[in-house]
């Protein structure tokens, strides 16, 4: 159930929704993008990019470095207009709404916001200061209600022991729970995780893994999109995949149906040998064969 904002909005409208509108709204992608691209200069980062996100999926986008995945989620986050295009978020398009009503909207982590965050911020300050938008709590008021649901998000991220700890004696791996924390802290429609496992250790990356299995099973949670570099860190409860190569989609669909070894060697150009056990996928590359 989404929570009434500090504006009063309920969901997707402006004022409190009637239940024809919520049904409505229910039917209509999170996220839809066509022939969406985008260029800087002479270097086109993603080009003619088609993609719908529904409200009860869970995507992961992969790809290697240089691949746009990191451009794909600024549109997708609304902090980037596309070059050409349409970008359609939220059941808004960009270019025809004001982006500051719109981006409360979207829970979103990545490292750029993580540098933001100063290092002497208490880690509850962190994620109740998302209610106003800002990094660092200055002179905005918060109620119970704020600092209640602060507390049971870092609960259900496991870092609710980490409270009252500065943001800058956390670990990478309890960072990023706080991150997520954070995100989630307007009840966001849409969450957006930039590479959230980069920079942990093997422990760190399965703890992490973990909390976003449980995030990515529960129902009450928002249409998720997580952007990594490696299947292992696809969680179990994920849905979809959407596969880049140069700032082109290779594959786009079920994770069962695109995640396959041809297209993962495709994407990343050797050929790879993939493996799935246990709701966990692994992949290496094919070994060589020599001919003696």
């Amino acid at each position: 159930m989404r929570h009434p904002d500090r504006h009063g909005r309920i969901g997707w409208g402006t004022t409190p929704a009637t239940p024809e509108q919520e049904t409505a709204h229910a039917m209509d992608p999170v996220l839809e993008l066509a022939d969406v691209t985008v260029r800087r200069g002479d270097a086109t980062l993603i080009g003619g990019i088609d993609w719908t996100v529904e409200e009860d999926e869970r995507w992961v986008v992969l790809g290697p470095n240089g691949a746009g995945k990191t451009t794909l989620l600024q549109v997708a986050s609304a902090q980037i207009h596309p070059t050409s295009g349409v970008a359609g978020i939220l059941g808004e398009v960009l270019g025809t709404v004001d982006v500051f009503e719109l981006r409360p909207r979207i829970g979103l982590t990545s490292a750029a916001i993580a540098e933001r965050i100063p290092r002497d911020e208490k880690v509850h300050d962190v994620v109740v200061s998302a209610s106003y938008g800002v990094l660092g709590r200055w002179r905005e008021h918060y109620d119970t209600l704020d600092h209640d649901r602060a507390r049971e998000l870092l609960t259900e991220v496991g870092a609710d022991h980490l409270d009252q700890r500065t943001f800058g004696t956390l670990s990478e791996g309890e960072r990023k729970r706080v991150q997520i924390a954070r995100a989630l802290m307007t009840d966001p429609e849409l969450l957006l995780l930039d590479e959230p496992a980069a920079g942990l250790d093997l422990g760190g990356r399965e703890d992490l893994v973990s909390t976003l299995t449980v995030l990515a099973m529960d129902e009450a949670s928002p249409a998720t999109v997580l952007v990594s570099h490696h299947v292992e860190e696809i969680p179990p409860g994920f849905t979809h995949a959407l596969l880049l190569r140069e700032g082109r989609v290779v594959a786009s669909g079920p994770l069962e149906q695109v995640l396959t070894e041809d297209v993962v060697s495709e994407t990343f150009a050797m050929p790879m040998a993939l493996r799935h056990e246990d709701g966990r996928y692994a992949a290496r590359r094919r070994a060589l064969h020599r001919h003696v």
